[in-house]
């Protein structure tokens, strides 16, 4: 070879690694001077904001995966077990009917009466089989699939309404035409008819392509756009600091990115998202605390990571959302179920959330490990909850196979958890025993504004191994009647907490708790908080809670009420409890499993204490049940003393 051509060669050469390093350093977005720009109040982006998108948003529409026509890629996932197993799923419904809409009448029952059964089941069995077909047809690629396809589709854009009936005004305002809104389950009849647009492309009828495109434009993306610029009724969730921000707004952007053929409301929804992503996250503490529990976590948290995923692949990395503008806390989130457990699998069921946590294999567990290394539980057994990701998640999980092991085949050990956790920014102790059989306890102090909130300052949950023995009792379930603050199982009156002239805790954002101070050594930790403050009670001078672990021995938790009031009044506490209990004597109850019993002694130098067992009234719990309220009550008024409930393992 001349040197012409070797130089002519290194000329080719440079060149080519010059291009790729411009395109190794493609412009990313400024995710925090973005947010510094945006307009005060309002979720829809600013015209700087705008601006700074335009460099980093494609011109082209999102595509999610491959469409049908890729043979490659849809052949690869049919050789996969699990393209395999929705295909059979596919095949096993494909003469199945959809069962929306609903009838009118079923719609106004369940509006009224808050009654999920009479019509959850039906939208998701609905759109579980929808989703099988399309990711079906796009394996097989016979066809066999699009007549079902096509009527599911038309099904459910014959719907009056995507909500869930119970999410509608009480004047049913969307089924009769009067507005149009985005919930729970909108976004996700929004994301499948999305996904039936652009992966099966030429495969649908012209007419039906045509009225997706339609029905998307109304019930979704100009929605979602009118309430991000007018902060309007329709989508409260805009600014929510709760799941129900991440989880729409997850299903709207897809939606909206994957099929508008407008690049200005593209762009408009991205930056609306990330503007109402601020708001999401800081329902989160800095040390990653989530006041919905660990089951909201990853609902909530799962979808968040979908929209960073989305976003992210979308404009190429350019829009990092896993970062956003604190990638610290963001790193704590990931790893909140981790902290959060009291022992292996077992956390605190606070608020509306629930006391398992296991690695059960789904969309958040994965992504907390691919994007943050987080360590999580043991893998267990897969939920059962059909109305927590659409099949658009799927996708993600196929793009991501063969790059990672597969979990569930994995042989995982027990995490090793730290002798204690405390998230101090919501005021939340964790203290595990050392014991041979852990006796430990999760106690919090909080506010009664959180999200899903309980009244429920001071509240906590004692764990002996590996199963909770008393303390909070969890949610009602969500039927009639269950968001209501006085519901038994959500007032104060249903947790362990004091109940002072007959009167409980109040609820708002200003009646909280506070822990003052704290103690973590090898043999004790303590805990001292105010909870005076949970209290709207003019005469209640004091009321101090302290928690303490005595590790030693077998191990004693005691929790102990401080108080004083202005005159005498009737004051008492409660234990709570699913066990089975035994009342013993005046000053001994028995909190029985299956395989531990823990004692419950209550004193106090002060005056006589009686013990009064009731059912707490409510039918269905998250926890299971029945619940029993357990009172401790002075028998005569007091006006000032201390009362104390100690807990002792009987081995």
């Amino acid at each position: 070879m001349n040197k012409t051509i070797r130089y002519s060669s290194f000329l080719i050469v440079a060149f080519f690694l010059l291009s790729c390093g411009k395109k190794a350093q493609k412009e990313t977005l400024n995710i925090t001077q973005f947010l510094s720009l945006a307009d005060q109040g309002v979720i829809y982006p600013s015209v700087k904001q705008l601006e700074m998108l335009k460099s980093v948003i494609p011109d082209n529409t999102f595509q999610p995966s491959p469409d049908i026509t890729n043979r490659e890629h849809w052949n690869k996932i049919a050789r996969t077990e699990s393209g395999q197993e929705v295909l059979n799923n596919a095949i096993a419904y494909i003469n199945r009917k959809p069962e929306v809409p609903i009838s009118d009448s079923i719609y106004k029952k369940a509006n009224k009466e808050g009654n999920r059964g009479i019509y959850k089941p039906r939208y998701y069995r609905t759109m579980t089989r929808l989703e099988s077909f399309i990711l079906g047809e796009c394996i097989e690629n016979k066809g066999r699939f699009i007549p079902q396809i096509e009527t599911y589709l038309q099904a459910i854009m014959d719907m009056k309404s995507w909500l869930h009936p119970n999410h509608d005004d009480s004047k049913n305002g969307v089924l009769e035409g009067k507005r149009v809104s985005i919930d729970l389950g909108a976004r996700r009849f929004g994301s499948d008819l999305a996904l039936a647009k652009v992966l099966l492309r030429g495969e649908l009828s012209e007419s039906i392509g045509k009225k997706i495109s339609e029905q998307l434009e109304w019930r979704i993306t100009d929605n979602y756009l009118i309430s991000c610029k007018e902060n309007d009724k329709n989508n409260k969730w805009i600014k929510s600091t709760s799941n129900w921000n991440s989880v729409c707004t997850s299903g709207s952007l897809f939606t909206t990115i994957a099929t508008s053929n407008s690049k200005d409301k593209r762009a408009a929804a991205i930056g609306s998202a990330l503007n109402s992503m601020t708001y999401y996250l800081s329902g989160f503490g800095d040390d990653g605390y989530c006041s919905e529990g660990a089951g909201y976590w990853g609902y909530g948290f799962g979808h968040y990571l979908y929209l960073a995923e989305i976003l992210y692949d979308f404009t190429e990395g350019a829009i990092n959302l896993f970062e956003f503008d604190n990638a610290e806390k963001l790193i704590n989130v990931a790893n909140f179920p981790q902290r959060y457990q009291i022992a292996q699998g077992v956390c605190a069921p606070f608020a509306d959330g629930v006391s398992k946590v296991s690695n059960d294999g789904g969309f958040a567990s994965k992504m907390v490990v691919r994007k943050y290394g987080a360590a999580l539980p043991p893998f267990r057994e897969k939920r059962g909850g059909v109305d927590t990701y659409s099949a658009a998640y799927q996708l993600v999980e196929w793009q991501y196979m063969g790059a990672e092991i597969n979990q569930e085949n994995e042989e995982q050990e027990d995490l090793k958890l730290s002798k204690y956790t405390y998230f101090d920014q919501f005021g939340m102790v964790i203290s595990r025993g050392q014991q041979e059989i852990p006796l430990s306890i999760a106690i919090k102090a909080g506010h009664n504004s959180e999200n899903h909130n309980h009244m429920d300052v001071g509240t906590y949950t004692v764990v002996l191994g590996k199963e909770i023995m008393t303390g909070d009792i969890g949610a009602p379930s969500y039927r009639a009647g269950a968001f209501s603050d006085n519901n038994p199982a959500r007032s104060s009156w249903g947790h362990p907490v004091p109940r002072i002239d007959d009167i409980l805790q109040s609820k708002g954002r200003d009646f909280k708790g506070e822990i003052t101070s704290t103690e973590f050594t090898e043999e004790l930790d303590k805990v001292v908080m105010n909870i005076k403050t949970a209290y709207d009670i003019p005469i209640l001078n004091t009321l101090v809670r302290i928690m303490e672990n005595d590790k030693s021995g077998q191990g004693t938790i005691s929790i102990t009420d401080e108080f004083s009031l202005s005159r005498p009044v009737n004051f008492g506490v409660a234990i709570m409890t699913i066990s089975e209990y035994e009342i013993v004597d005046a000053n001994t109850v028995l909190l029985k499993t299956e395989n531990q019993i823990l004692k419950a002694e209550v004193f106090s130098d002060d005056g006589a204490l009686v013990i009064k067992d009731e059912l707490v009234p409510v039918e269905h719990l998250r926890e299971g049940g029945p619940a029993y309220r357990i009172g401790v009550d002075f028998i005569d008024p007091i006006a000032q003393g201390s009362l104390t409930v100690k807990f002792t393992p009987v081995l």
